[in-house]
């Protein structure tokens, strides 16, 4: 049986961390930025966590994840 392919754009985008939950960090913050605050930037560049209801789509994604 051959071995499952990782979907290639799912693998850039998410991370798996150490407790099994996946990472991903937030939209919006790469454009237009001169009109959006200091704060709403700063918040931008921490990431998050996928919630519960994409994991399981994601797992078919990421297949060894």
């Amino acid at each position: 049986m051959p071995k499952m392919k990782n979907h290639s754009g799912a693998s850039k985008r998410f991370r798996v961390t150490g407790s099994g939950k996946f990472k991903r960090g937030k939209a919006y913050g790469s454009h237009i930025l001169t009109k959006k605050s200091s704060k709403r930037k700063r918040g931008y560049k921490q990431s998050t966590i996928i919630s519960d209801s994409s994991v399981d789509s994601l797992k078919k994604l990421l297949p060894y994840a």
